[in-house]
């Protein structure tokens, strides 16, 4: 627990594997069903063409990627073990077939322990899902299911192409695998009010996700959102806003959940607005200050 305040999720990769290990973000070169014109959305309003990764590493191939990865948070952070991250667009978005090379040629690492994979829930196959059951039994596998929010009339808004019950579905389906599911959600989503982020909050407790990655919502260079923002009909939330929202959404989690994540990491190129995002150290000790101030933990109001 960070401070006994939350599970995070250092803390319980290091129970895990007894040692440091730190994902390694990749980018696959797939695509996503809201970019290429299948759902005819153009994108979510808040993602450019990288999609939710640099694009950095289009070009490089899986392997050259982790060897960079692995090399650099060594470095940083003396990790002895990795979990490589598949990040940028939805990262189940292929034919089997192609999965399989690319999940296969991230494995055959002998440090990469196991596999985290970003997708959206409308876009993952029972075919897929019976391979990964069988990683999952000499690696961790987790799927990184974008949700966003647990309203569709915000989800509709916001232009993500699936329903509240896609994630429900992509949910149970892997939970009968016994695969873990991390959900991503965004707070301070157009026309979003506080209860709606709690309720958020309260429907993942409720569909017994294992982990949770909590991100702002900010504003980045070449998005719907930008244009959103530079006439007025967005307004991001405040540092201590998103900070009093993350504490009580923690505290309606269940007790068990992982906390991956307590904001994103925009990148300083992109960036438009709110810039107190770029100071994630700061951000962290705001959270933790207002738990602490008001007495909340994880899971102080579950069930």
């Amino acid at each position: 627990m960070a401070g006994n305040l939350y599970r995070d999720y250092n803390s319980y990769l290091r129970e895990t594997f007894g040692c440091r290990v730190q994902k390694i973000t990749l980018d696959a070169g797939l695509s996503c069903p809201n970019r290429d014109g299948t759902l005819g959305r153009g994108g979510c309003i808040y993602c450019n063409e990288k999609g939710s990764g640099t694009g950095a590493a289009r070009f490089a191939g899986i392997s050259e990627q982790i060897w960079a990865g692995k090399e650099r948070l060594a470095r940083k952070y003396k990790a002895e073990k990795f979990i490589a991250y598949f990040q940028s667009f939805s990262n189940t978005y292929a034919p089997l077939a192609r999965l399989e090379a690319l999940y296969g040629e991230a494995l055959a690492d002998p440090d990469i322990v196991g596999l985290s994979i970003g997708t959206r829930p409308d876009c993952v196959s029972d075919e897929t899902l019976d391979y990964l059951a069988q990683l999952a039994q000499s690696h961790l596998i987790c799927m990184e299911y974008g949700l966003q929010s647990a309203k569709d009339e915000t989800l509709e808004r916001i232009g993500r192409g699936h329903s509240v019950a896609a994630f429900i579905d992509a949910v149970e389906r892997s939970r009968a695998r016994k695969i873990p599911v991390c959900a991503h959600v965004i707070l301070g989503l157009p026309d979003e009010k506080i209860e709606d982020m709690l309720n958020t909050a309260r429907f993942l407790a409720l569909h017994g996700v294992q982990a949770v990655k909590i991100h702002l919502l900010y504003v980045i260079r070449g998005t719907r959102l930008e244009q959103m923002y530079r006439t007025g009909s967005y307004s991001c939330l405040s540092r201590d806003e998103y900070a009093a929202i993350v504490g009580e959404f923690i505290a309606l989690l269940h007790p068990h959940m992982i906390i991956q994540r307590l904001t994103g990491d925009p990148h300083p190129e992109e960036l438009v607005a709110p810039l107190w995002a770029l100071e994630k150290s700061l951000n962290i000790k705001t959270i933790q200050t207002y738990m602490e101030k008001n007495g909340l933990y994880q899971g102080k109001y579950y069930g």
